[in-house]
Parts: C-alpha cells; structure tokens; sequence
C-alpha cells in the first residue's frame, strides 16, 4: 500500500510565508527558506511552495527564492504562482523545483498541461484547482480564488488527467483556514472518478481532520500551512498518531 503524504504549504507573498482564512486576511508565518529547513528536518514528505499573488500581479515566480529554499531540502519540492510557459517551468526545475503547479494558466490555456508533461513527464505536472460549493455544485476559481468561473470541479479535473496531469492538488475554498476539517465529500469523488493521487488541501486544524481525509475522503496526500507553521500541529506527532491508526505513513 502506497504511503499517505504530509506536505506543508508555504504561502509566500513579498518573499514571506503568509496564512489567511478563506483566501483573505493575511498574516505573516515566517522565513520561507527557514520554515523549508525545519520541515524538512521534522519528517515532511514534500513541500509545496506557492507564490500566491504572481498571477495577480502578472509577474513570474520568485526563482532565486525558490533556490533558496530548494538548497534546504532533501524531500520533493513543488513550486507554483504566475508559470505560464514551458520556459518559466524550465527556470523553476534548474533553480531546485522536482515538481511545477498550475491553476490559472492550466484553465486560460488548458494545452499548456499537455505541453508540461510530454517536455517534462506527467510526474512533474500538478493541477492546482481552487473551487468553492455554489448552489450545489462545486465551481473552479482563479487568481488566487478571485475570479469565479463556470467550470465544474470534476469535469475539469478528468479533462485535467486526459491531459496528462500526473496530480491535482484541491483546495476547497469554504474550508480554507477554517480549520474545521477538509472537504471530505467532493475529495472521495474526486478519487473515485480520477487514477491520479489527489492531495487534500483546506480546512486542516486538528489530527482527527487528517485522519478523516485519508479514511474518509480517500486522499493520497494532506496539505495544511497554519497549524504547521503556528506549531498547532508537529508533523512528527501526527505521523505517529496516523501510524496507530492504521494509516500508512513514513515516519
């Protein structure tokens, strides 16, 4: 049976790791690049590295940044926030990155999946997809959730895979830094319909909402920022406690 993965998100912004509720309210969480050592030291499986107003700002990553932080790890490192080309994920893989995220550029120009994982290989592609529930159905947002659209969480994560996506990270928007718990029901879905992993991110405050998305909401991986870096949560414990519980992790 395939381990289950614990991956710290730093949400940087101006260089600095931030964490808001719902997409907004920012506050700042510290030093990237020594957040990236810590991590890496207390048993994080992978870390993810999202330079959240590049879009926004129509700017590019920021790649001596991610060199900085890439030079602290010995674990899987995956980098997302304005990528748009093949160039930019050819900046991003020399500076350190094993891995790229796309949400905004992958739904503006949905050939740029394909175009990632035949220069690259599906391994090194990840679809970030941001939705929120609307009237019964789950809608993807870009831009940092900014900017609503028609699209359908699940039709566009299967078009996703067709493409050759090698994952998707969700973010469910109503549970993000709520701290009560991941969106269990649109995860199992999403694992049911898809061959690819699917990491759970939004909505983890307590182990029990670790628990619950791996059982429950049948994720390979968890993702959480604040109860990580406000030391809520050590990563060690909750692997351990994972563990008793019958749930594969890598301690």
């Amino acid at each position: 049976m395939l381990t289950k993965r614990i991956i710290p998100c730093l949400d940087i912004k101006n260089g600095r790791t931030v964490k808001g509720v719902n997409f907004v309210d920012l506050r700042d969480a510290g030093d990237p690049v020594e957040l990236a050592a810590a991590y890496a030291e207390k048993g994080a499986d992978e870390l993810v590295f999202l330079d959240i107003s590049a879009t926004e700002e129509k700017r590019k990553t920021l790649a001596k940044l991610v060199l900085d932080v890439a030079e602290q790890l010995n674990i899987p490192f995956t980098v997302g926030g304005g990528i748009s080309s093949v160039e930019d994920v050819d900046i991003l893989l020399k500076n350190g990155a094993d891995k790229v995220s796309i949400n905004s550029s992958a739904v503006k120009n949905p050939d740029l999946i394909n175009q990632l994982s035949e220069k690259f290989g599906s391994q090194c592609v990840v679809v970030a997809i941001d939705a929120k529930y609307i009237d019964g159905n789950w809608k993807v947002h870009l831009v940092g959730g900014k900017v609503p659209t028609d699209l359908d969480l699940f039709e566009w994560a299967r078009e996703v895979e067709q493409r050759g996506a090698g994952e998707i990270l969700f973010t469910s928007m109503d549970h993000d830094g709520t701290k009560n718990g991941f969106a269990n029901e649109a995860l199992s879905k999403l694992s049911e319909e898809l061959n690819i992993p699917i990491i759970a991110s939004g909505g983890a405050g307590k182990i029990e909402h670790f628990t619950d998305t791996f059982q429950k909401g049948k994720a390979d991986a968890a993702l959480a920022a604040s109860v990580f870096h406000f030391k809520e949560i050590e990563i060690t414990d909750l692997k351990k406690q994972l563990r008793t519980l019958g749930i594969p992790v890598r301690l």
